[in-house]
């Protein structure tokens, strides 16, 4: 199973409209390419700034590359991300896990 992490972040005022709009984009997005085993996002707030952090498993790294194209370890844009004033890392980390399990 591969994991695949990112994290970006928008100003203060942006915090809700942006979790919405991550959820409409990347988290429905990768949920509905054929090997995705979920996706979870995690928020924390420090100095003036909302940051978000999304984690989606993969069944393997061809369905990380049905999601994301061949250049997998670019971050994937969305229209309008931009409106939220978006700092997002410009890579993305994949890293092969054994197992999960549930807290």
């Amino acid at each position: 199973m591969i994991v695949r992490t990112w994290h970006g972040c928008v100003p203060l005022k942006h915090a809700e409209g942006f979790a919405k709009h991550l959820e409409k984009t990347g988290v429905r997005h990768s949920r509905s390419v054929e090997g995705n085993r979920g996706a979870f996002v995690k928020r924390e707030t420090q100095d003036g700034w909302e940051h978000y952090f999304l984690a989606t498993y993969w069944q393997d790294l061809e369905a990380v590359k049905a999601f994301a194209g061949e250049n997998y370890h670019i971050a994937v844009k969305y229209h309008d991300d931009a409106k939220f004033e978006l700092l997002s890392d410009p890579y993305v980390f994949q890293h092969e896990v054994e197992t999960t399990s549930q807290l």
